[in-house]
């Protein structure tokens, strides 16, 4: 197959710069958010790095009161479809998640990223969270 044309690293970079990379399918014209090894519509192997203009609308969400370890619960994960058209997932910020409502559902949001630090115990590879913000 090659190389591949985004390594997470590379997308995690991009999100640090502001920008939201990810892939195109040469086959089908699937955008694909984050980056993945063949076309999530298609299976196509065909992909070309592209960006996303970071911005969508809320399709769905959810308030999470139990959260893993590195997060402080409540807390809401919203599904968003970017106007281009790739469904993504993150954590809807600036929001009380105590009072989420389905007032939410369909609004239109921005997108951002957050590093998530290694801890010093830990080895790897720093996470990243997709963010939305309500414009």
């Amino acid at each position: 197959m090659g190389s591949y044309p985004l390594t997470f690293h590379e997308f995690k970079q991009g999100l640090a710069e502001g920008e939201l990379p990810g892939l195109k399918c040469e086959e089908c014209g699937e955008g694909i958010v984050p980056p993945s090894a063949v076309c999530t519509a298609c299976g196509s192997t065909r992909l070309s790095r592209t960006s996303f203009a970071g911005k969508g609308s809320i399709r769905t969400f959810t308030v999470i009161r139990v959260g893993p370890e590195g997060f402080t619960p409540p807390y809401i994960v919203a599904l968003v479809e970017l106007d281009e058209g790739p469904w993504v997932l993150g954590n809807l910020v600036g929001v009380d998640a105590a009072s989420a409502g389905m007032d939410l559902m369909n609004k239109k949001v921005i997108v951002g990223s957050k590093v998530l630090p290694l801890k010093p115990s830990e080895s790897g590879v720093e996470g990243v969270v997709l963010t939305f913000e309500l414009t």
